[in-house]
């Protein structure tokens, strides 16, 4: 069966208008909603109040195994199941995050989906939505300038120059400005100094934004955050430099989470997009309390595998948000358990080695491995998993039922074959059904470590419990910065680690489940406003590069000024 592109099946969809959509969810559409066109809106925070006494909805989380460098379609997954529970009827909303222009003109794609389970307009989806992460650009670009304004208008602050953590962003791929100099040429110029840009996603501010519970909320964290030192190493904050009331001005309207719809007109709310390595890599709390009160399930994305992103979602979102999860979807496919052999190079742009897409049972039963281990990490948190295998057309049902067997044996509550792609909700049928179970049995959700250990004690908690590494090794200069936070009060803040999504371990090259292996500590940063440590294992790039042949190559406008080229 010959299956659309994306873009072609987004643009053929029946949307309905964006008032049905917030009716559904038992929203009034004149007060509750600020409207961008018929099919998007933002949801006015005052609705938190009104819906403060109804019932909270089942909250499941879709993560994942360690996946290949192409996805293995968690996204994809979470709009199907979203679709498949309305399907099986019951009322469900989808919460995800929003897709940077880095890899939606990279080589990732976007994050609507995919095939018959997308969010849609998929185009406005991808492309600015409704200004969310340029407001955080400004926002944050604001504050970089008040710092070179600051150093040159007589440097009242003491600002040390070599100590100016705040970089400046934008939201493209662009490795030519990972490492800059600014200050050039005249005296009126400004104040020569290397600095640099990240990608907007990887802002403090957006991790602050998905994570903050209100206005007020959101001009603290930001009060807070740590943006230079001065010469005596103490922190400067962004309060110290009169900058968070003008960022959080500037900000006002994104802290509102987006309203949307799916392919199948299941409510689905858009909000943030943390960089998943570096910061906690989930949608916002905000859309999540909205939405926990306008449904019965409320299915939500974490980034990456579940040894990243849903540990993040765990230790870090639920405790920020005080909402405990139901359940949590583990997505799997043949491929990528072929690939845990360690057998297999698969490089984006490329095609397949043929040893993933011809059966081979042998190799699922080496690759689960690393599937195993993620769902006996998923019950420490005292919660129920169900896996979802995301079918491809090349797998083989004998494959698909090795997958079962081993999954279940392994705990799994169930395991689905997951159709959405090519079916939508009636394909998430099957995976909805065992949610519904899973949601229903009990649970014991709890954290992995608590907030008055130490530092290093809860780094290596998660380094043991969930990479299985024997232990960790700091560099001086990570040691200095743990002394340093714990000394300055911000010992009792949450981890969150940066480490690759590609392996267990520090090296994106070592699959499956390995042992006997230690997790290094580069450096150690901190993001006070947004709530958290951040240990850096190895070097983790905060600025991506355009490869070979970028998705924006084939991106376009055709005769009707139609987008075309977009996935």
């Amino acid at each position: 069966m010959s299956i659309p592109s994306d873009i072609q099946i987004a643009q053929s969809a029946r949307l309905v208008h964006i008032n049905q959509i917030a009716e559904q969810m038992g929203l009034d559409p004149d007060t509750d909603l600020e409207h961008y066109g018929k099919y998007i809106a933002k949801i006015n925070l005052e609705a938190l109040d009104k819906l403060k006494d109804r019932p909270d909805a089942k909250y499941v989380d879709i993560t994942a195994i360690n996946p290949t460098p192409l996805g293995e379609g968690k996204s994809t997954t979470t709009v199907g199941l979203g679709q498949g529970l309305n399907y099986i009827g019951k009322r469900a909303i989808v919460t995800v995050r929003q897709p940077s222009q880095g890899p939606t003109f990279g080589v990732k794609g976007g994050a609507a989906g995919g095939g018959y389970s997308q969010i849609v307009p998929m185009e406005n989806f991808n492309l600015h939505l409704t200004g969310d992460i340029h407001a955080i650009s400004a926002a944050h670009n604001l504050i970089a300038a008040m710092i070179d304004a600051s150093i040159f208008h007589k440097n009242q602050l003491g600002i040390d120059i070599h100590n100016i953590p705040w970089r400046r962003v934008v939201d493209l791929n662009d490795r030519a400005l990972r490492n800059v100099m600014v200050g050039l040429g005249e005296k009126e110029d400004g104040i020569p100094r290397q600095t640099g840009f990240d990608i907007t996603v990887a802002s403090e501010l957006m991790a602050i934004l998905a994570l903050t519970t209100s206005l007020k909320d959101l001009r603290e964290r930001i009060g807070r955050m740590i943006v230079a030192y001065d010469n005596n190493r103490k922190p400067i904050t962004a309060e110290d430099l009169k900058a968070a009331g003008a960022a959080t001005v500037l900000l006002r309207d994104a802290i509102k989470p987006n309203l949307m719809q799916t392919l199948e007109n299941t409510p689905a709310m858009v909000h943030c997009g943390p960089f998943a390595n570096i910061a906690h890599g989930n949608s916002s709390i905000l859309a999540d309390m909205i939405a926990v009160k306008c449904a019965d399930y409320v299915v939500t994305e974490s980034g990456f595998g579940a040894d990243i992103g849903a540990e993040k979602f765990f230790n870090i979102k639920c405790r920020m948000s005080g909402l405990k999860p139901h359940a949590a979807v583990l997505v799997v496919t043949v491929r990528a358990l072929k690939a845990h052999t360690g057998k297999y190079t698969i490089v984006p742009g490329r095609p397949l080695d043929r040893g993933l897409t011809s059966e081979n049972i042998a190799d699922i039963e080496i690759g689960a491995a690393n599937m195993i281990r993620h769902l006996e990490n998923l019950r420490k948190y005292g919660i129920n998993p169900v896996v979802a295998v995301n079918v491809f057309a090349t797998d083989t049902q004998k494959e698909i039922d090795a997958i079962k067997r081993i999954a279940l044996e392994a705990g799994a509550v169930g395991v689905a074959e997951a159709r959405h792609w090519a079916e939508g909700g009636k394909g998430a049928a099957e995976l909805a059904e065992m949610v519904v179970t899973a949601c229903e049995q009990p649970t014991d959700f709890k954290y992995l470590y608590e907030l008055n250990q130490p530092i290093k004690r809860k780094i290596e908690t998660i380094a043991k419990e969930i990479y299985r590494a024997d232990g960790v090794e700091y560099s001086p200069q990570a040691d200095k910065q743990i002394a340093l936070y714990e000394k300055n009060g911000y010992g009792d803040l949450p981890i969150c680690m940066a480490k690759t999504h590609l392996s267990f371990t520090a090296d994106p090259a070592i699959k499956g489940a390995p042992t006997g292996f230690t997790i290094p500590i580069s450096e150690v940063r901190a993001s006070v406003g947004a709530g958290f440590i951040y240990p850096l294992v190895g070097t983790m790039r905060t600025m991506p590069g355009l490869g070979t042949s970028p998705s924006a190559e084939r991106v376009d406008l055709d005769a009707d000024g139609k987008v075309v080229g977009l996935f």
